[in-house]
């Protein structure tokens, strides 16, 4: 109080000058300043003005002595009369110019033409000035402005022996030059005023200063105002003040002051050591006249807080003041204001710490966290066991699973973490959990229906000094889901009814994150449950590939990322790798949707830019069915990649819609990113897909991949994908499936902040033994010939019980091909998992099942075709259409027997030139 009590008298002091005029000490101060600074100025201007009076006589001066010693120097006269005056005294005049200290030095006939001049293309001029006086015999000065500026410049007459005059001479100095000169001269005039300057304003302000100090900047009427608002305020303020001087008397005690300390009427004037109605403590702190900052000091009934400060500081008398206040009501309300801020810090801190992720675990964890030991020993989270895998929780207090415990010390023998616990109906846990209301016990050791849960348990927890309880529900939007238990030690004080309220507070703040966690837990595994029956399962054997895959879901949840790997007709394989941007419910649905949509259009056996083109048109068309609903979100960004690998050409066709471009590991170890051109993502329209087609040696492996793989805030695109290049590379003979993991674990060293599918596949070569091919002419007799060599073909493959069948689907194609079709007709039989036959010819008409009827003659041929084989169908080429059908092996295979190489071309022609064969094909 007694520092506060001096800022204001400063304040007011201030304040009441600020709102006056002038005071007489500032009034000196500004005039006398005034006056130093016009003395100084004064003085300044006149020394400059007769330093340039100086310097101007002195140039006068010296081109006038510099032109009379030029003109009578010894040689200039006959220089003058030599027939060429110039070449003599030019060089003497700059000579003698620069040794002067002159601008210029010219000579010069009696009419005024120049011999001489610094300036070589002013000789032969006219001179620039008064040559009369000069002819006349005189020394005439003066000021021009010349050749080099404004000049002054000195005349001075050459004589001969007779005395005539025969010439001139002019030197003299730019005015430029003179001005220099008192320019250089000016610093030492103004270094001199300032210097006077600073002395008498030095001297100004010494006085100023004595003078303020003695009247403090106030007129008479402004200080009898200052000391009249003074003693309104030191009377009527709530704290009492002493003002006690350097000799231990009472100089001032106000009104405040004198009740507080029930001083008498007449205690100014008197030694404070003299009043004995003050307690020891107090007079002592009085006495000593030491600082105090709010010392408590017990004054009858009253609790005083006592501030006591030096007078002195600030040069004023010795002595101290004293400022009193009666904080007797405010102490209690302190300490329950300080209770109250813990609470509520400890309410914000819960707000900020409790929910950080939607995770139950996590979140009933982060509760028990923040409540020890701030306001309990120990806290203990039981939540229903349903809770924790996102279903909705049983009625009563049966099946809670602890998952937290918190305390200040790890011996507790309170149940551990994990523990499933039934309590019984007569607990406290088991009643709030069926209220829905905590429980208060204050003293456990009397509490029979909890002792009844576990005797041996809870007398332990008895003996190790936990003696207080709050149970309260962890209860969300009406629903219970767990019971949070808040224990006290011997430490501590029992709980009492506010602190439940506290821990119903804080319960209630739990209990919102731990229902959004459990949501989110029932959400996220539905979401991770479709998506998961949407992905392939397993992939399929195919001989044309060893494949290898890793799908890695997103940190956040589940998303749209999917592969597929496709069998299709003559043991060609399809690889499709997609991505539906987004995370959720909607992005794995439409992922399986667009898988769904790949494997529908690959049965047809499109080539990939057509495939892709359906795909878009389908995924247009989802977008007009969604645009009206009110969950409208689309398909925005979804990509796909489509291959088909042949083994028996060894050519991979590939078509993208805008996704990312595959990596080839060459057999050598070398990578390479397969240059494909890019279409537009599904769903735009309006874009053509484009094909590439790339020879793959046996060996090498095609990678297939997602964004996530190698796209991450922290780097960029190229970055990531240089990653991948260094992560397949130099590895040739490295399993596909250990491929995928070594490159997971240099690209994604942690959990994937975005889905992530990987499939490495690579390329398998199917052998020359197990294909047969034959080219057909246009012509029905050469169908008995083509029975005869595939028969013979399946013999050597040890598949002679497939010949019959064989014959007849071999038969009907090749018919319907030499019928309806054009050359080339082309034969080929592939012997892997199944047994496909392949008819192409050059025509694309379509081939279409019939049911004939009883009476029809024909229509049924396909119908066969499809009835004797596993599967059948047609794909367009290029060059025309193919016509497959496909036979399953026979379980036991027999080695293939040899035959000659040209067995199939002998039957071919045996085939073509016997009548028998045209019967053969006239029956079939």
């Amino acid at each position: 109080m007694a520092s506060r009590f001096a800022r204001f008298r400063h304040l007011s002091s201030r304040s009441l000058v600020s709102r006056s005029p002038r005071s007489v000490a500032g009034q000196v101060l500004v005039l006398q300043v005034a006056l130093v600074v016009l003395l100084v100025a004064c003085g300044v201007l006149a020394v400059a003005l007769q330093s340039k009076r100086d310097t101007d006589a002195e140039a006068k001066r010296r081109s006038v002595a510099v032109a009379q010693t030029f003109a009578h120097a010894p040689g200039v006269l006959a220089a003058v009369q030599s027939p060429d005056p110039t070449k003599i005294l030019q060089p003497l005049t700059e000579a003698g110019r620069k040794a002067a200290g002159v601008d210029f030095i010219v000579v010069m006939d009696t009419k005024g033409i120049r011999y001489t001049h610094p300036e070589p293309n002013r000789i032969g001029k006219r001179f620039v000035g008064n040559i009369g006086p000069s002819l006349a015999g005189r020394v005439y000065t003066e000021s021009v402005h010349g050749p080099l500026g404004r000049e002054v410049q000195a005349t001075v007459p050459i004589d001969d022996t007779n005395g005539k005059v025969v010439a001139l001479v002019s030197a003299g100095l730019k005015v430029k030059s003179v001005t220099n000169q008192v320019a250089r001269q000016l610093p030492i005039i103004l270094g001199a005023g300032a210097g006077a300057l600073a002395v008498a304003t030095g001297g100004t302000a010494l006085m100023g200063r004595r003078l303020r100090r003695q009247t403090h900047s106030l007129a008479p009427a402004e200080m009898a105002r200052m000391y009249e608002h003074h003693d309104a305020v030191l009377h009527s303020v709530r704290e009492g003040v002493l003002i006690i001087a350097g000799d231990g008397r009472l100089v001032l005690a106000n009104d405040e002051a004198r009740r507080l300390l029930e001083l008498p009427p007449d205690v100014e004037g008197r030694l404070v050591s003299e009043l004995s109605s003050l307690d020891p403590d107090t007079l002592a702190l009085l006495v000593s006249g030491r600082e105090a900052t709010d010392e408590v000091h017990f004054v009858g009934e009253r609790l005083l807080a006592v501030n006591q400060r030096p007078t002195d500081r600030d040069g004023g008398p010795k002595g101290t003041v004293v400022t009193l206040r009666d904080s007797t009501e405010l102490q209690a309300v302190t300490g329950r204001a300080e209770i109250a801020g813990e609470r509520l810090k400890l309410l914000y801190d819960a707000g900020l710490g409790i929910g950080t992720t939607l995770d139950v675990l996590r979140t009933a964890d982060e509760l028990a966290q923040v409540a020890v030991p701030r306001f309990a020993d120990f806290v203990t989270v039981d939540l229903a066991d349903a809770v924790l895998h996102g279903e909705e929780p049983a009625p009563t207090a049966t099946d809670l699973r602890r998952t937290a415990v918190c305390g200040i010390q790890d011996d507790h023998p309170l149940y551990e973490l994990g523990e499933l616990i039934d309590f019984l109906p007569s607990t406290p846990q088991a009643r709030g959990y069926g209220s829905g209301y905590s429980e208060l016990v204050t003293d456990l050791s009397t509490a029979t229906g909890w002792h009844a849960q576990d005797p041996e348990r809870t007398k332990a927890i008895i003996d190790y000094g936990i003696h207080s309880l709050i149970a309260a529900p962890i209860q969300a939007r009406g629903v219970v889901l767990g019971m949070a238990n808040f224990w006290r030690s011997k430490q501590h004080e029992p709980f009492d009814e506010e602190e439940m309220s506290l821990a119903e507070e804080l319960v209630a703040r739990a209990a919102v994150s731990i229902d959004n966690a459990r949501r989110y837990t029932r959400e996220h595994a539905l979401a991770v449950t479709l998506q998961r029956s949407l992905l392939p399962r397993a992939l399929p054997e195919v001989s044309a590939l060893d494949v290898g895959y890793r799908y890695l879901p997103a940190q956040s949840g589940v998303s749209g990322d999917w592969f597929d790997v496709i069998p299709l007709p003559g043991s060609r394989v399809a690889l499709a790798v997609g991505d539906v941007v987004g995370h959720g419910l909607h992005a794995a649905a439409t992922m399986g949707r667009l898988r769904t949509a790949v494997h529908n259009f690959s049965t047809l056996d499109l080539p990939p830019d057509e495939l892709l083109s359906h795909v878009d048109d389908l995924v247009g068309r989802i977008d007009q069915d969604e645009a009206g609903t009110e969950s409208a979100a689309g398909v925005v960004g979804a990509t796909c990649l489509y291959a088909i690998y042949d083994p028996v050409t060894r050519r991979c066709v590939m078509a993208s819609a805008g996704h990312l471009p595959p990596a080839l590991v060459h057999p050598d170890g070398t990578v390479t990113f397969v240059d494909l051109p890019t279409g537009p993502p599904l769903g735009l329209g309006g874009m053509p897909f484009l094909t590439a087609e790339l020879d793959l040696p046996e060996g090498a492996e095609l990678v297939l991949y997602t964004d996530g793989l190698i796209e991450d805030r922290k780097r960029d695109l190229d970055v990531g994908m240089e990653l991948l290049r260094d992560a397949l590379a130099g590895h040739p003979d490295r399993p596909p499936e250990e491929s995928c993991q070594a490159v997971l674990d240099e690209l994604l060293p942690g959990r994937p902040k975005d889905d992530v599918a990987l499939v490495i596949a690579r390329t398998r070569g199917l052998p020359a033994d197990r294909i047969a091919d034959w080219d057909v002419p246009l012509d029905p007799a050469a169908v008995a010939g083509m029975r005869d060599a595939v028969t013979q073909k399946l013999d050597e493959w040890g598949l002679s019980e497939l010949g019959f069948s064989m014959e007849l689907v071999l038969s009907e194609l090749i018919t319907n091909a030499i019928r309806y079709g054009s050359e080339p007709i082309h034969v080929r039989l592939i012997r892997d998992r199944t047994l496909t036959c392949e008819v192409a010819d050059g025509s694309s008409t379509s081939p279409h099942l019939r049911y004939a009827a009883t009476m029809d003659e024909g229509g049924r041929g396909l119908f066969l075709v499809s009835q004797i084989s596993e599967r059948w169908g047609t794909r367009y080429t290029p060059q025309g259409k193919v016509i497959w059908a496909e036979q399953a092996l026979p379980e036991v295979i027999e080695e293939p027997r040899s035959a000659p190489a040209d067995t199939d071309a002998a039957l071919l022609e045996e085939g073509a030139a016997g009548p028998e064969a045209r019967r053969e094909d006239g029956s079939a």
